[in-house]
């Protein structure tokens, strides 16, 4: 049982890493945030499209390696 759970660990860390990195950046970039940029990142921005499914998915993800980790840690050992 123990072992399902890492190999399912490591499958949602992958995909959440790949989620994370599939997402499109709020700001400019470094020059961006510099000349003012930073102002949007606290604004009021509703993610849309496929932005929105990732945003979604990651959150979900990142659900599912808490439970994940905290059975292989504590629970099953």
């Amino acid at each position: 049982m123990l072992g399902i759970v890492n190999v399912l660990l490591v499958i949602d860390g992958i995909i959440m890493i790949i989620l994370v990195l599939l997402q499109s950046g709020k700001s400019e970039g470094l020059s961006g945030a510099i000349s003012g940029g930073a102002e949007q990142l606290f604004g009021k921005q509703k993610a849309r499209g496929i932005d929105l499914v990732l945003h979604r998915g990651t959150i979900v993800t990142a659900v599912i390696f808490f439970v994940l980790a905290f059975l292989s840690a504590y629970v099953l050992q």
